[in-house]
């Protein structure tokens, strides 16, 4: 679509520089997509006509996933249950499966990257309520790529110096986030779900290599399964949390809306702050939205002048090989995790368990081995839920 529309038809960038921006943003973590669109916008127009596109891109989808959140509380204080949505977990699940599936083919290839992944497989299967797993696995299989100097040497004049001024205010906004989400829990503040919430969406936005898909593992070991242990019941009682159903429904209907995957902040931003009022949720639904594509914005317009040099450093090759190679790893550990923890017992007699195992494997199928887009796929689960 960008090929067409801002090649083809506007000539706004040529293909070579389309193709450079995408595997420049690639080596970003955030929404590829959005940092994309984002850099067209900044080479016709600045950093004004950057945000522009960026808020243009985002809204409608952060709209329509924030009025979910409104809906599903609706729902939930009525104690409506819309059959519709029964499968839309067991959906979720199936993307996930499938996107690590289209990672590996393109990430892991040679004997190391089978390790890392595998390793990655195991570790987030077996450990995946245990607090920063995620960037520790990352960034351990970074430093791991990096011993070898057989796949992608350095060679060439070397780089100029960076300025790495420009990234002043990522990590000043990222240390003041910990900071006051900290200061906040300890202190008991009366507003501290927003410190949480921004610093949770802002680190989000800052760690997550590989789009929204390995987005959905983190939010759900954040929100879902880490609350629930006994250490954080103990030290952080009021810990934002949610269902894991609530949260794979919204993981799920994303699917079947347009724009990015990230818009999913909208929608768990206002389930998490649903029980503190109308205003609190809209905000929560804000906060999910600005926080989660802040960090990408920031990360995208402060390193791209610096891209020429940047991408002289082999050091960040290396780095992203054993980066792309644990997001597959993770991306499969929390398929199966989800698996086991979504109603797969067959001793009560329901066929719900049969179909959910069914709704795994079909949506995988259907993503794999059909041009069926992802919103169709969406829909007919929503008709299942509702027929069957």
């Amino acid at each position: 679509m960008m090929l067409k529309t801002f090649v083809a038809q506007r000539k706004d960038v040529t293909e070579e520089e389309l193709m450079e921006y995408n595997a420049f943003c690639q080596m970003l973590p955030g929404a590829s997509s959005t940092q994309t669109l984002t850099l067209i916008g900044y080479k016709r127009g600045g950093i004004p006509l950057a945000i522009l596109t960026l808020l243009i891109w985002i809204l409608p989808a952060c709209t329509i996933m924030g009025g979910l959140s409104f809906l599903m509380n609706y729902l939930d204080e009525r104690d409506i249950n819309f059959k519709a949505l029964r499968f839309i977990q067991p959906l979720a699940v199936g993307f996930i499966a499938f996107s690590a599936y289209r990672l590996f083919k393109i990430s892991v290839h040679n004997p190391i990257t089978r390790i890392i992944m595998v390793s990655s497989t195991l570790l987030t299967y077996f450990l995946f309520k245990t607090p920063w797993l995620f960037p520790g696995v990352i960034i351990l299989s970074g430093i791991i790529t990096n011993f070898s100097d057989k796949r992608i040497p350095q060679k060439g004049i070397p780089p100029k110096k960076i300025n790495w001024g420009n990234i002043v205010i990522f990590l000043g906004l990222f240390l003041l986030a910990g900071f006051f989400s900290e200061t906040a829990r300890k202190n008991e503040w009366k507003n501290r779900a927003v410190f949480n919430l921004f610093e949770n969406f802002y680190r989000f936005g800052s760690l997550v290599f590989g789009g929204g898909d390995v987005l959905m593992p983190m939010m759900i070991d954040q929100y879902v399964y880490h609350p629930t242990t006994e250490r954080t019941e103990k030290a952080n009682p009021r810990a934002l949390r949610m269902t894991q159903s609530e949260f794979l429904t919204g993981s799920g209907i994303v699917r079947a809306i347009p724009g990015p995957v990230f818009s999913i902040g909208s929608y768990t931003g206002g389930m998490l702050l649903r029980q503190r009022g109308a205003e609190m949720q809209l905000l929560g639904c804000v906060i999910g939205m600005v926080a989660l594509f802040l960090p990408s914005a920031l990360l995208v317009l402060f390193f791209f002048p610096v891209w020429n040099n940047l991408k002289r450093y082999a050091v960040i090759y290396r780095a992203l090989e054993g980066i792309n190679a644990a997001v597959v790893g993770i991306m499969a550990g929390a398929t199966f995790f989800l698996m086991k923890n979504i109603s797969l017992d067959i001793t009560d007699g329901s066929t719900d368990h049969f179909i959910n195992i069914l709704v795994i494997g079909t949506t995988f199928c259907l993503l794999t081995f059909t041009k069926i887009r992802p919103p169709l796929i969406v829909l007919g689960c929503l008709a299942v839920g509702w027929l069957v």
